[in-house]
């Protein structure tokens, strides 16, 4: 359900302003601005007119700053509840010029908006409701009041009279989300506008369409939110949660996730289970990509467990889970699945606390948490090691494989070119003299190398006694 955030109150009059200055475009003769927009299925074409930035408003439900309202929760809360408010249009126009993954800082994008605005003006219109709500152009009017103050004109198109708040969703999905702008919605705010689209029900190929991507690109977005959700209700302390733009920073990383868990899903639910946790909890300790990728599902029961501190080891057994009707009760996830997940929730919760910060920083004072982090560092390595150790001894059975396949292929070639008389003999010639030279290099070092007798070695032994 689309929330109606009500009119502004300066709404009768900016309308008013807007109907004057609609109809002395209309009736000025020659060439006039105007700006095409999706309206209701159709593109339409709208008069621009001006208006000074002060009598303006920005839009309570824009996605632009979705995700960093939560910076505040007092003021989040406020926005939701008196949008028009002096102090909720000030945070929002505070949160527009701040860097999305961090809003106690200006973002970079903003400071080279508000120097192009300086320099050569403005170029595109925004975009308004007849009350003098922006759909467009928030971030605009934001930097425009900085070059100008509350006087500064701004040129703006005009949605037609009978624009509600699904048409300012709409619109502005349609003009905001489109490749090509600027500054893209950042990740987050990205997941929350596909989230709210499927929960009224919007078919995900419509989606795909909307935001220029794939219905499988949608459905791990979907999968990535409600991981990002699960998390936030499960960081909860005493009615505080960790913000949502505590994730922007780590979307390779979820996706990453993502395949990985689809991939041991495969096998088996557990597995799956047992990954996630493992490195959601590692995620949120703040450590990198490179590092997160050597968590697999048996972390934590085969590097972590005996690392960590004996007050913080999971203890939780598995919950049983009720049948409906049937008075009986069967065991839910495995022990070691919940013992995963207590071990996140502990993660999360410290996140909340402000036990980590943002960085993955651990506060002096939380020693349990410091204990977690080093156990899961010394643990990443140990995996780490292993899982080098396993490439290495993988490296030689798999360069030997795309040799084979390639001479699989090398024979295809042959038989077709003996259709076709296309093959340089002198050439071929000279690839298999090469060809023999390196087969008799790696049968006198499998010799030297393989104490084990076996047939594959035997053969090559065979080659070697052949070409002595």
């Amino acid at each position: 359900m689309i929330k109606d955030y009500g009119r502004p109150p300066r709404a009768d009059e900016n309308r008013a302003v807007v109907e004057r200055r609609l109809q002395e475009v209309s009736a000025r003769s020659g060439a006039r601005e105007t700006q095409s927009v999706e309206w209701r299925g159709n593109q339409v074409h709208l008069d621009v007119i001006q208006m000074t930035v002060g009598d303006l408003y920005y839009n309570p439900a824009t996605h632009r700053v979705r995700a960093q309202r939560s910076h505040d929760p007092k003021l989040d809360q406020l926005v939701e509840s008196d949008p028009w408010s002096t102090e909720s249009q000030e945070y929002l126009g505070y949160l527009l010029q701040a860097l999305p993954v961090d809003p106690s800082k200006t973002d970079p994008a903003f400071e080279e908006l508000l120097g192009s605005l300086k320099q050569y003006g403005q170029t595109d219109p925004g975009l308004i409701t007849r009350d003098g709500i922006l759909v467009n152009g928030n971030t605009r009017r934001a930097a425009l009041l900085k070059v100008g103050g509350p006087q500064q004109p701004i040129r703006v198109a005009v949605l037609p009279a009978s624009c509600d708040w699904s048409d300012i969703q709409d619109v502005e999905l349609s003009l905001q989300l489109r490749r090509e702008h600027r500054r893209d919605y950042s990740y987050i705010n990205r997941l929350l506008a596909i989230d709210e689209l499927v929960s009224q029900g919007v078919p995900l190929p419509v989606i795909a369409s909307t935001f220029r991507t794939t219905v499988a690109a949608c459905k791990q977005d979907q999968w990535v939110f409600s991981c990002i959700k699960s998390m936030v209700e499960r960081s909860e302390v005493v009615g505080r949660q960790i913000p949502l733009i505590a994730f922007e920073d780590h979307q390779e990383k979820l996706k990453e996730l993502h395949r990985r868990y689809q991939k041991d899903l495969a096998s088996s639910t557990e597995r799956a289970e047992l990954t996630k946790e493992a490195r959601l909890a590692a995620i949120m300790l703040g450590f990198s990509k490179t590092d997160v990728r050597f968590i697999e599902s048996d972390f934590q029961s085969r590097y972590l467990q005996d690392k960590l501190p004996a007050v913080l080891e999971p203890k939780t057994a598995a919950a049983k889970v009720a049948i409906p009707g049937l008075g009986l009760a069967v065991k839910g996830a495995s022990d070691k699945v919940e013992q995963a997940r207590e071990l996140t929730d502990t993660v999360l919760r410290a996140r909340t606390e402000g036990k980590i910060a943002p960085g993955g920083e651990i506060d002096p004072s939380a020693d349990d948490i410091a204990a977690v982090k080093e156990a899961v560092d010394s643990a990443i390595k140990l995996a780490g090691r292993t899982t080098q150790l396993r490439k290495k001894k993988q490296a030689v059975p798999d360069r030997l494989n795309s040799a084979k396949a390639e001479i699989d292929q090398c024979v295809t070639e042959l038989v077709m070119s003996r259709a076709s008389r296309a093959l340089d003999e002198e050439a071929f010639n000279d690839a298999l003299l090469s060809f023999r030279r390196s087969l008799r290099k790696l049968a006198v070092e499998s010799v030297r190398t393989v104490e084990e007798q076996s047939e594959g070695v035997t053969w090559l032994r065979q080659v070697l006694e052949l070409e002595s």
